[in-house]
């Protein structure tokens, strides 16, 4: 049988306030398999509709170079919390799911960590799931981290 080396694990990020998990298992498991840990984050571009276009493309511009800085910072705020320098950090834009795989191809990575949210059903039906569009089109192994909260 044939072993297969990790060498590198993508840890696919939002907003969530459980990310911080997912970031730690994933560094974790990228750390046990002395593979190179590398952060993600997709900013979706979101439709927003304003009276004229000229001042809708002013603002988009302004609100997507804030949105950027916000969330290299949060990549970078995360890569301290895991105390390890040598983590990259990637920020790309575009559908969540596709732009997650085509990174992983791109970079090829061995291993792709997500969460998985514990969103009530209708929820997930209204809203989809990208940890599960991500594990239905990828050939990349993927591991998911539950991020259910914990009912005390």
């Amino acid at each position: 049988m044939k072993t297969i080396k990790i060498q590198r694990v993508l840890i696919a990020m939002d907003y969530d306030e459980t990310s911080q998990k997912v970031a730690e298992t994933g560094y974790s498991l990228a750390t046990a398999m002395h593979a190179e840990t590398i952060l993600l984050h997709v900013i979706s571009e979101q439709p927003v509709y304003y009276s004229t276009y000229t001042y809708m493309r002013e603002l988009k511009v302004d609100i997507l170079g804030d949105l950027k800085k916000s969330t290299q910072a949060f990549l970078d705020k995360t890569k301290k919390h895991l105390a390890d320098e040598s983590i990259k950090t990637v920020l790309k834009e575009g559908e969540i799911a596709a732009t997650i795989l085509e990174t992983a191809q791109e970079l090829k990575v061995d291993v792709i960590v997500m969460g998985s949210h514990s969103r009530k059903w209708l929820e997930n039906i209204l809203l989809g799931s990208e940890t599960v569009d991500v594990l239905k089109q990828s050939s990349i192994p993927l591991y998911i981290v539950p991020t259910k909260k914990q009912v005390e």
